[in-house]
């Protein structure tokens, strides 16, 4: 197969595998993994691994990277590095350690041919040491826990494990072939890594915010566009040809761009690079699994499978325990990291290459360590019940967070409970205590809750999207809830829970447009306030007073448009710069529509077309220079224009029929 016939494929697979599971109402993370195992060479055959495919998922990877390198600035690495080279350094050790050991107990206890060298071990425990960057990132951030105490324990021992990939690489072989040099080699290796990243990182910072600025200035969406994927694929290429891994010169670019006011610009921009080649990823990781292989050494793969994860679990728990985390918090963490990962593949692949491990155990334990990666997404949306039945104090820790809210709002009536604490979610809170208004607000945080705190501000640590939270933080009792952040699924889970306990508790919901409006209407939201509508009336209010229209004229202007929910506003003409809609962000759009002499509506009245059953509506007809009443008796004539206003899809269909 060509590059291009592969790439067509793998694509006709991501979508047919996320349509599927979607409608399911299963993550589409694991319609990836099954369409690869269906359409790979140990499935129907379809697809084949190639240097394409294998190109393709480490883009993925180096884009998924990226993004969580937005999420993190230097200074937040800094107060990182007692996990990232502490809890992080000490499990690949000691899990490579483990793995030597049972070896030894192996070469042992066992039958010749069960027993394995030491050489081997020490490959075999450096690829159980690596866990799934892509998958528990991914996870992470859907389930909003990035910035939680385990999100960041984890995230450091991810990026420790990306810096140990490196001498591993250069460890293995060396093992292999006794080679005198090892010390020189890894004392070369490790000089290389160290003035490449101190390049990135001090030199990288000091230029990066400069180059934006010129770049910015050009005014050009696909400059910019550009350059940002320079930046991301160049820092991936210099730490690759230093020997590091691509992910993380790609971490340490988004790391350096965070640093800058362009992030959330940036973050946009390379999200549907990131959210594409990642399901590629995905796929070529499910085409690795051997089914037939599976079912032939079934209980094999499963003690294969069992025995690290458990391990691994076990051995991660209890280091973060010595680190000082919580039980919980270090359950957490060993749940997020006992799966398999991608470096763990090279590792794996690496060894069997050199003959270091027989080829029918290197199948065995490259099919379990796939499977491990399909069941991880279950573990990790299954955690909080694993937590609660194996942590004694985790009842007693939530329970206390709880008990923390409820008192802090027990002597509270008629208050505002603010979900989101973030920089809407202050200004709320600043202004609703300039008014005497009692409020309380409820971040997952711990940072900025434990500093909001220390300045006496109401706020407590809890997830306002949980029933629990919200029956500490006194739902029954509030005059008002206002969702702060905008993310549509947690405020539906919100609202679901408010409809539940109190559905006549008023619920402000901040969007990002009016993409979700009927959506968050539909679910109970008394007022929905999507931000870019609300800062184009404002926009539109200071023009308009600086024209000289008279305020008290200016200020109905804005109420009678906020008392349409925005109505006249919304859709607008889509063009080259805009995303193209997706089957889940349709938003509403104008489009215009020449009559030509050809036009099926040519002698037609607006009633005769019947639009409005096609979930359209018309905005304006134009005939010459007159702006015509939008009258069910008009007759469309040659050369009118009609703007429909409505989704892409809808606004086609009434194209179709006003034209055909």
């Amino acid at each position: 197969m060509t590059g291009l016939d592969t790439t067509l494929l793998l694509l006709a697979a991501a979508v047919m595998g996320v349509v599927g599971f979607r409608m399911l109402q299963l993550p589409p993370m694991l319609g990836y993994l099954v369409v690869g195992i269906l359409i790979g060479p140990y499935g129907l055959g379809v697809a084949e691994e190639s240097a394409v495919t294998h190109e393709l998922a480490e883009f993925g990877v180096v884009f998924l990277m990226f993004s969580i390198g937005l999420e993190f600035s230097l200074s937040k690495l800094m107060a990182m590095r007692k996990a990232v080279f502490g809890l992080g350094m000490a499990q690949v050790l000691v899990t490579i350690l483990t793995s030597m050991l049972f070896g030894w107990l192996a070469s042992r206890l066992l039958p010749p041919m069960f027993r394995i060298s030491w050489e081997a071990s020490f490959a075999l425990g450096g690829a159980l040491a690596m866990s799934s960057t892509a998958i528990v990132s991914k996870m992470l951030t859907e389930r909003l826990e990035l910035e939680s105490l385990h999100g960041r324990q984890i995230i450091s021992v991810l990026l420790f494990q990306d810096l140990a990939v490196v001498p591993l690489l250069i460890l293995v072989p060396a093992l292999a072939s006794k080679s005198p040099d090892l010390v020189k080699t890894l004392a070369l290796a490790s000089g290389k890594a160290v003035v490449v990243l101190v390049l990135l990182l001090v030199v990288g910072q000091k230029i990066m915010r400069t180059w934006f600025s010129i770049v910015v200035k050009r005014r050009s969406q696909e400059l910019f566009m550009l350059n940002l994927l320079l930046i991301t694929l160049g820092a991936a290429w210099l730490t690759e040809k230093a020997g590091l891994s691509m992910a993380l010169g790609a971490f340490v670019a988004g790391m350096l761009i965070s640093e800058t006011e362009y992030r959330h610009q940036v973050e946009e921009d390379i999200k549907p690079f990131r959210d594409v080649l990642l399901g590629l990823f995905f796929i070529t990781v499910g085409m690795l699994l051997n089914v037939r292989l599976v079912i032939e050494h079934f209980w094999l793969v499963m003690l294969l499978l069992s025995g690290p994860v458990l391990l691994k679990l076990i051995l991660i728990a209890a280091l973060a325990r010595v680190f000082g985390n919580s039980t919980s918090v270090a359950l957490r963490t060993g749940l997020g990291l006992a799966q398999a990962g991608e470096f763990g593949f090279v590792l794996l692949n690496q060894a069997g290459g050199l003959q270091l491990v027989d080829p029918l155990l290197v199948q065995l334990i490259l099919a379990s360590m796939v499977i491990s990666m399909l069941i991880s997404p279950f573990i990790l949306a299954k955690s909080d019940v694993i937590v609660m039945k194996f942590s004694a104090n985790e009842w007693m820790m939530q329970s206390l967070a709880l008990t923390q809210i409820a008192a802090r709002t027990m002597t509270t009536k008629k208050h505002v409970i603010i979900a989101g604490f973030g920089r809407s979610g202050q200004s709320l809170a600043r202004i609703l205590a300039e008014e005497n208004i009692d409020y309380h607000a409820l971040d997952l945080d711990p940072d900025r809750v434990r500093e909001a705190q220390a300045a006496g501000v109401n706020v407590s640590y809890g997830d306002a999207a949980r029933r629990e939270s919200l029956l500490a933080a006194g739902i029954n009792r509030a005059a008002a809830l206002v969702v702060t952040y905008t993310s549509t699924a947690s405020a539906l889970k919100i609202l679901h829970f408010v409809n539940e306990m109190n559905p006549s508790l008023p619920v402000i919901v901040r969007s990002h447009d009016d993409v979700d409006l009927e959506k968050l209407r539909s679910a109970g939201a008394t007022e929905v306030v999507p931000e870019l509508m609300e800062g184009s009336l404002m926009l539109a209010s200071h023009a308009l007073v600086m024209l000289g229209v008279p305020l008290r004229r200016v200020v109905h202007r804005v109420q009678a448009a906020r008392e349409a929910r925005y109505e006249s506003l919304r859709g607008f003409f889509h063009g080259a710069s805009d995303a193209a809609d997706s089957p889940e962000n349709m938003q509403i759009r104008l489009h215009t529509v020449l009559l030509t002499e050809r036009a099926k509506a040519l002698g037609q009245n607006l009633a005769d077309l019947k639009l409005g059953e096609l979930e359209v509506d018309i905005h304006a007809i134009r005939r010459g220079k007159a702006r015509l009443d939008q009258q069910n008796d008009i007759v469309l004539q040659n050369g009118d224009v009609v703007v429909v206003r409505g989704t892409s899809e809808a606004v086609a269909r009434a194209e179709q029929r006003l034209l055909k």
